[in-house]
């Protein structure tokens, strides 16, 4: 186990990769080109406890993946997670959907706010803001933001939109959702095999602005196999998607739209995620929300709201990686504000950084060298392990 490491003060940190100004750092090494420590952290309302782990993508034998149960909704624990994919290391992700007490008799999907790729290939794409879990967006970002790694293996910061429409004989109609709990109001949406196999109804629910809103009692459903519709509903349905299935499901003026198709016609469904900055494309990336960039945090980061929290930092160009995880344990559960989470992962020597999940969901697990599985070195908030929809996966070639 790394050596617990107390720390004076966070001020004066200036090399890129130092430790937190006053400690007398150590680090156990978990795999080539990964790291992990524990310290104490000074905070405004008191004393936290931080797990980092540094993840070196200069080593060729290290590399970052999306880690996730196999589904878009669909939850596990961050350790089997990890075990499941072979990860050397790992912390949880992005927000999610919950819970639905605004929405009785709805279930809760438990997918992601955000976009998620994976391997290469797009698994969801973004909600509406409004129907965003977790903390409010800093000004200036949405749930359209990521952190992820790039074919290059460098990591960063970027937004993904979604691209897609469908081609029907009456023309093309633009595509609102692809895998994702909430739509656009008026949309059509596209479900996958990479769902799973829980309800559609909740992504008919609320509005872009309003998440308790009331789900929409205009809606409508076509299944579109090998190219053509086979089947509708007057209400979104659940239950597993085959391979080479889509399900469109639409609401209000969506709605409407997919009435108009006729089982036997012809139908094509075209969807792809895009980068806002890059023109490198992620092999893997999640949401969340950014909190520094280009080594300043973002104006308007809430200062005041304290909480066990997770957050990765980017560092070197991309080149390395940090990942933060608190303690959840009660002597350290009074945490950290978004805003000090800015100011720690600039003092561990990012550059940008990104918030994930917190409270709960907060986990950081890792294999000791020679253990056949990754174990927790956080204490959850809730005293177990809370089951996530993703994560960020740390993979080391022997």
């Amino acid at each position: 186990m790394a050596v617990l490491v107390t720390l004076g003060t966070l001020a004066g940190a200036a090399l890129a990769g130092a430790a937190p100004a006053g400690a007398a750092q150590q680090a156990t090494a978990i795999a080539p080109g990964v790291t992990y420590e524990e310290f104490d952290l000074p905070a405004a309302k008191g004393v936290t406890h931080a797990h980092v782990l540094r993840v070196d993508l200069r080593d060729p034998r290290v590399r970052l993946g999306l880690l996730h149960p196999g589904a878009v909704a669909a939850r596990a624990p961050v350790s089997r997670l990890a075990d499941a994919q072979g990860a050397v290391a790992g912390v949880n992700g992005d927000f999610f959907n919950i819970s639905e007490t605004q929405h009785p008799g709805v279930e809760a999907t438990g997918a992601s706010v955000g976009p998620a790729i994976a391997g290469g290939r797009a698994l969801k794409a973004a909600v509406p803001d409004g129907q965003r879990f977790g903390p409010a967006l800093p000004p200036g970002t949405s749930t359209e933001d990521v952190f992820g790694v790039g074919a290059d293996r460098r990591a960063r910061l970027d937004g993904l939109s979604l691209d897609g429409s469908v081609r029907t004989p009456r023309g093309r109609l633009p595509l609102g959702g692809l895998n994702q709990y909430a739509l656009p109001v008026g949309s059509v949406g596209a479900f996958t095999s990479d769902w799973g196999g829980a309800s559609r109804v909740r992504a008919t629910c609320g509005t872009d602005t309003d998440r308790a809103a009331p789900c929409s009692t205009d809606t409508y459903e076509v299944t579109v196999r090998g190219g053509r519709v086979v089947s509708a509903s007057g209400t979104p349905g659940s239950g597993p998607i085959a391979p080479g299935t889509t399900v469109l499901v639409g609401r209000e003026a969506g709605a409407r739209l997919l009435r108009e198709l006729s089982p036997g016609e012809p139908v094509r469904v075209r969807h792809r995620l895009v980068a806002s900055a890059s023109r490198v494309p992620f092999r893997f990336a999640l949401g969340g929300c950014p909190v520094l960039a280009d080594g300043l945090p973002l104006p308007g980061l809430d200062d005041r709201t304290a909480a066990v929290r997770t957050a990765v930092g980017i560092a070197d160009g991309g080149r390395r990686v940090l990942l933060l995880a608190l303690d959840g344990a009660p002597a350290y559960r009074t945490g950290l504000t978004v805003a000090e989470v800015a100011e720690t992962l600039r003092d561990l020597g990012a550059t940008d950084g990104f918030s994930l999940d917190g409270g709960g969901s907060t986990t950081l697990v890792a294999r000791a060298p020679g253990a056949t599985g990754a174990a927790v070195r956080n204490h959850p908030s809730g005293g177990a392990e809370r089951p996530v929809p993703n994560g960020i996966g740390v993979f080391s070639a022997p």
